[in-house]
């Protein structure tokens, strides 16, 4: 059965940077041959179908879609809220920000416990393909990691988190980070743009989904996790992950704690199989966990436990 993307890219040259190095490869290696036959923000829509007959939306925008989310929601609806997946195509950066990483998110606003819908199958399987084609192009003093959850809409006082839920397809945000030198580096662009295409390439293998709490913004622990493999078919599926500062600044130790975390975990496809936290938090943010696993009937490990998977029960 044939699955729909689409991926919102900014085309403007004077905004920002690596969305439009992507839009230029996917024109130069054919995958904006065709119109979709309707336009997004003023533009046009173009379409890529695949040999199974997964069919790619490149929807161009002026501006990073965070950025102007409400302007454009009814155009999302409009056109793609029966998709299966969705992506911004964007930059990375930050202060003590990693360099020289491509990264993949999932969306939410911690604070108020707004969390977009995530689908652990399809940013597993993004990942694996920026990670293949990343090696293929030799770029190896980049490393594919994941981040903690957040939306930058909110951070650029732009976006209203209650947003995110008014369009039903999960999102990701696909990035290049996190210094000019990355965001123009070409061959890290057209990583980015390979990969766009083999969101539905699937390795059926069995994934275990879980909920990642605590660690720092590009918690390693986590990252790995995404790529970690045992016994015959058994792998991770990792996306939403509430990072320790996050949990700090939203107060998750107060009486909504659990409430706001639990809508993080009923926003991930499939649910959890287990609750994965860094042990350096506070205790009240053990307590946290501890909470949501007795409330979903699931294992809490520690985060040193996804080293040796084989050893967790689900």
């Amino acid at each position: 059965m044939s699955k729909k993307a689409v991926y919102f890219i900014n085309t403007n040259r004077e905004f920002g940077y690596v969305s439009y190095h992507v839009w230029d490869i996917l024109q130069q290696e054919g995958f904006l041959s065709q119109s979709a036959g309707f336009k997004f923000d003023g533009q046009e829509v173009m379409k890529y179908i695949d040999k199974l007959g997964n069919e790619y939306y490149f929807a161009p925008t002026q501006k990073a879609i965070c950025l102007e989310y409400e302007r454009l929601l009814p155009e999302m609806n409009e056109h793609f809220a029966d998709f299966d997946i969705s992506g911004m195509v964007t930059w990375h950066e930050g202060t003590n920000a990693l360099e020289k990483v491509l990264t993949v998110h999932s969306l939410g606003d911690v604070n108020s416990g707004t969390y977009g819908s995530a689908k652990p199958r399809y940013m597993r399987n993004l990942m694996l393909a920026i990670e293949k084609n990343k090696k293929e192009l030799g770029l190896n003093d980049f490393r594919t990691v994941t981040e903690a959850t957040h939306w930058s809409g909110v951070y650029h006082n732009q976006g209203n988190p209650a947003l995110l839920n008014q369009f039903p397809v999960a999102m990701m945000d696909i990035e290049v980070g996190s210094e000019p030198e990355s965001w123009n580096n070409i061959d890290a662009s057209k990583v980015l743009a390979r990969s766009l295409t083999e969101i539905f390439t699937d390795d059926g293998k069995t994934v275990h989904n879980l909920l990642c709490v605590g660690g720092v913004h590009f918690e390693p622990n986590f990252a790995d996790a995404v790529f970690t493999q045992w016994g015959e078919n058994e792998t991770f599926g990792v996306t939403h992950i509430i990072a320790n500062q996050w949990l700090v600044a939203g107060e998750y130790e107060n009486e909504t704690g659990v409430e706001r975390a639990s809508s993080c975990i009923d926003a991930i496809e499939g649910g959890i199989e287990a609750i994965v936290f860094h042990d350096k938090m506070k205790g009240c943010y053990k307590d946290l966990v501890r909470a949501l696993g007795k409330k979903y009937n699931v294992p809490i490990y520690k985060h040193q436990k996804l080293r040796n998977p084989e050893t967790m029960e689900f």
